[in-house]
């Protein structure tokens, strides 16, 4: 990969520099993994065996089990006490994640290199807003992967109850984190295997219980389409606040789109494949618990999966299967999440924004951001069952949501500043115009997303932001002085 221009340099400079680097990397063979910038090191020759470029089934593999973590065993349970109308904001959430992929897909297209929004933001305008898109979504992925597993113990649970030990469960809970992060240490070979595996083994029994359900599907357990008082607009708004968090994860692609054979073909299709292919599941699983399980029921239920499967088959055996799948689920997540969250940073300590050390590569995967990453998590984990702060927990990973909308902010913004700015790339008037209204639609759906955010989560992501500009500024002044000196 290319070393990226100081900050001095123009937007028009960095683009440049960015076609060279996706020449350099276009241009690597399928087992070579991305070559490292000068001072990046820890890079792996090209010839090893434990690097591995992506191809296609594999990306989109990682955009799903990406954004289906662990949320679609809770979601129908969840958007319930608001009636069926929560079904019209997944289809106006599906809407919008759509449109963020298909502007992804265009930006990798134009920037085929690793780091994602951090790349983007920083070829429009410059330092400062890559900074920003890569320190918030380098919040967002240790956050989130704290709450996916605390989740997962929660399901750990119903199949070796240790809910009664405190130890057991932090155990378990830290467990379930460093799996993920040892398979990504081992290279990007083995990332790649177990995000494969780990798809398949969820989908096969979400999709039993997707389809499967219609067939005991009653429409008397529906209940009413708005359960709530107050103005759709209002029910609408507050149930998609809740699933706003399902659909982090598009970007998944974008983001390692160095490890990605052929990025300016694979990364696009793969980044809608896997929002499609997510969005179906979505709306197909809701749908069916929402007419197999009755709506008084299922309002309280903690587990909306297991009582469709009961429903379906009778028996109690569902809990612990759909126990099993969940963890699965959000093991897939984790392994997803675990390399996306040192591809930030790794792409931005390239460019002098973050400690020189998260340049370090190890087969493939930066290990200092693996590792950093895993810890930070392992923290906060720790913390939330030892001070037993649930709501300041829930309130953080409301706070992901939020900080996951800086970077798709950015990013649209972004591709509109190309589009506007003369930079687009040679097409017909017809396809500026199309990509003019997706970056527009993008955009109008992450601020939607901000506003669903909440007011709390907000002011903490917020924080977050800030303080992440005195490691701005450490940064920026330690690149100054490197300048001088040179100088």
């Amino acid at each position: 990969m290319s070393t990226a221009p100081t900050s001095t340099s123009s937007p028009e400079t960095l683009l440049a520099a960015s076609s060279e680097a996706v020449s350099s990397e276009a241009a690597s063979s399928e087992a070579a993994p991305a070559p490292a910038a000068p001072g990046a090191g820890g890079e792996q020759p090209a010839h090893s065996r434990h690097a591995r470029r992506f191809g296609l089934p594999v990306a989109t593999a990682l955009v799903m089990g990406n954004i289906i973590g662990g949320g679609i065993f809770l979601l129908p349970a969840s958007v319930a006490p608001f009636g069926t109308i929560s079904l019209v904001a997944f289809g106006i959430l599906t809407l919008g994640a759509i449109a963020l992929a298909l502007v992804f897909g265009r930006l990798a297209h134009r920037l085929p290199r690793t780091g994602g929004p951090y790349v983007y933001a920083r070829a429009a305008f410059g330092d400062f807003a890559g900074f920003l898109a890569a320190w918030s979504y380098w919040i967002t992925a240790w956050v989130s992967n704290a709450a996916l597993a605390v989740a997962a113990v929660g399901y750990l649970d119903v199949l070796v109850p240790i809910h009664d030990s405190k130890a057991a469960t932090i155990g378990a809970a830290l467990l379930i984190q460093w799996l993920p992060a040892l398979a990504n240490l081992a290279g990007t070979r083995y990332v790649g295997a177990v995000q494969i595996v780990a798809t398949v083994l969820k989908f096969v029994p979400l999709l039993l219980v997707a389809i499967g359900g219609f067939l005991f599907f009653d429409s008397a357990n529906l209940g009413p389409f708005q359960a709530t008082g107050g103005s759709a607009l209002g029910a609408v708004s507050a149930s998609a606040a809740i699933l706003l968090f399902s659909y982090l994860g598009v970007e998944s692609a974008a983001v390692s789109a160095g490890e990605v054979r052929d990025p300016r073909r694979n990364v696009g299709r793969a980044t809608v494949l896997g929002t499609l292919g997510a969005a179906t599941l979505y709306l197909l699983g809701t749908l069916s618990v929402f007419g197999t399980v009755a709506h008084d029921k299922l309002v309280t239920s903690t587990a909306p999966f297991s009582d469709a499967v009961n429903v379906m088959f009778g028996g109690s055996w569902g809990g612990a299967a759909v126990a099993c799948m969940a963890l699965v689920s959000m093991v897939g997540a984790l392994n997803g999440w675990t390399l996306l969250s040192a591809q930030a940073p790794y792409a931005a300590a390239r460019d002098g924004l973050f400690p020189k050390v998260f340049t370090v590569k190890r087969r493939g995967v930066p290990t200092v951001g693996v590792l950093v990453t895993v810890v930070l998590a392992s923290l906060l984990t720790v913390y939330n069952y030892t001070a037993g702060t649930k709501g300041v927990f829930e309130i953080l990973v409301l706070v992901t949501t939020f900080t996951a909308t800086v970077p798709y902010l950015l990013s649209t913004a972004a591709q509109i500043y190309f589009l506007l700015s003369g930079q687009s790339e040679k097409v017909s008037r017809a396809r500026l115009v199309r990509d003019g209204v997706l970056a527009l639609a993008a955009f109008g759906f992450s601020l939607w997303l901000v506003a669903g955010s909440g007011y709390a989560a907000v002011y903490q992501g917020v924080l977050f932001l800030f303080a992440g500009v005195l490691v701005y500024a450490a940064m920026a002044a330690r690149k100054g002085r490197a300048a001088a000196t040179a100088g």
